[in-house]
């Protein structure tokens, strides 16, 4: 039992440690310092993060809905990542980068892992919502877009600056790099917006019935326009 308390302790002083001084913990990674444990770490803890608010936004339909959101979740963010991040280190390796895969990796990663930590940060105030509107489905839906929207450009911004000092130590190419880099946000946040719409439903209407994927139609886009829509009245 103490093996197990102790083995949750190191998992989440990772992610302390990552909060308490970002720059040294960046330092860290550019040096190569214990990548595998903070690729571990940084894992278990946001996946329980991240499953802990998909948790309560499925709440919203039902048990199973929240079982299932606690599932998709992660996996989300998770597969966002891998599935870009081949782009970015090879592109990076073609124009003078020599940090490693794992520096790469990892740097994506405690990004994620931040993200993770704000939504958990929010997590009372998405519950009070989610208790107080019961009737308000679309407000409730655009409030978690709206989370995720700001949640994410703090990682985003976070990435960025990881990226940037691990390239530090590469001066060719630098300038691409960074070119690259900026491109490659975008392409995450599409992906990402894509992957989304195709794993919803993530929290359901109350009224309908437990989902655990839905038909691939539409786009994300017209979905928070008939929300907003819906909202105002104007449907």
């Amino acid at each position: 039992m103490r093996n197990k308390e102790k083995f949750g302790i190191q998992q989440f002083s990772v992610l302390v440690n990552l909060l308490r001084d970002r720059q040294a913990f960046l330092e860290e990674i550019r040096q190569g310092v214990r990548l595998q444990n903070k690729i571990s770490s940084l894992f278990v803890s946001s996946s329980i993060f991240f499953a802990i608010y998909g948790a309560i936004i499925g709440a919203s339909n039902s048990w199973a809905q929240a079982l299932s959101g606690a599932i998709k979740l992660p996996a989300f963010y998770l597969l966002t990542l891998i599935i870009c991040f081949p782009t970015l280190f090879f592109f990076n390796v073609l124009f003078g980068s020599r940090s490693s895969i794992q520096q790469h990796f990892v740097v994506l990663l405690t990004s994620v892992s931040v993200i993770s930590v704000l939504l958990f940060s929010l997590a009372p105030v998405t519950l009070f919502f989610l208790i107080t509107t019961p009737d308000s489905y679309q407000f409730f839906k655009l409030l978690n877009v709206l989370i995720f929207g700001i949640t994410g450009i703090f990682g985003v911004k976070f990435l960025y600056e990881g990226m940037q000092l691990l390239s530090q130590q590469d001066e060719v190419g630098k300038k691409t790099r960074t070119t690259i880099l900026r491109s490659w946000l975008l392409l995450y946040a599409f992906v990402g917006m894509q992957l989304g719409w195709f794993l919803r439903p993530f929290f359901g209407a109350p009224d309908s019935k437990f989902e655990l994927f839905r038909a691939v139609k539409g786009n994300f886009y017209l979905d928070i326009v008939a929300a907003i829509s819906e909202i105002l009245g104007l449907r």
